[in-house]
């Protein structure tokens, strides 16, 4: 098996159920969260659309570290903004993959906050958190659109709001 053609292969369907979901997001609801803890609705989108260029990160560099590079959500106006954003991330991502050899998938990379190590694995294993990070945090969306009352797309198979028995 190919990894980096099987990459490439996954990458491609998260994009276009990842797709689904943005356009969904109402843009009068970017502030707003169903709890005091959870991330607002448009953080969370970014968040999401940002997440394929976290290949680039696995590929061109050896480890993140938060402490040295706080994270701050690029601040979107509207969803045409938003998928603008997930387009370049997927560009980013999709040249990352182009750059990457086989040999270079066992080479470590870390995640981490100054000294404390959020994460220690390998390129292989970032490239593979990115696209876990980006199912996790799309089911995430999906929960907000759902208690919005929005008909939820299908990701790997129709969602309830799209059988028809």
């Amino acid at each position: 098996m190919d990894i980096i053609k099987a990459f490439n292969k996954e990458l491609s369907e998260e994009a276009a159920t990842t797709r689904k979901f943005l356009k969904l997001i109402p843009e009068d609801k970017y502030d707003w969260a169903p709890h005091e803890k959870s991330t607002k609705m448009g953080a969370l989108a970014v968040h999401i659309a940002e997440l394929p260029s976290w290949i680039s990160l696995a590929v061109n560099a050896d480890e993140l570290d938060f402490e040295a590079n706080e994270y701050k959500p690029t601040p979107i106006a509207n969803n045409a903004e938003l998928l603008n954003i997930f387009e370049q991330s997927l560009e980013t991502g999709n040249k990352a993959l182009e750059q990457l050899q086989d040999k270079d998938l066992e080479n470590r990379w870390v995640l981490r906050h100054g000294e404390n190590i959020l994460w220690d694995g390998t390129k292989y294993g970032m490239i593979r958190h990115s696209f876990s990070q980006t199912s996790h945090h799309r089911a995430q969306l999906g929960v907000y659109l759902r208690l919005l009352n929005i008909p939820i797309p299908g990701s790997y198979g129709p969602s309830a709001d799209e059988q028809h028995f």
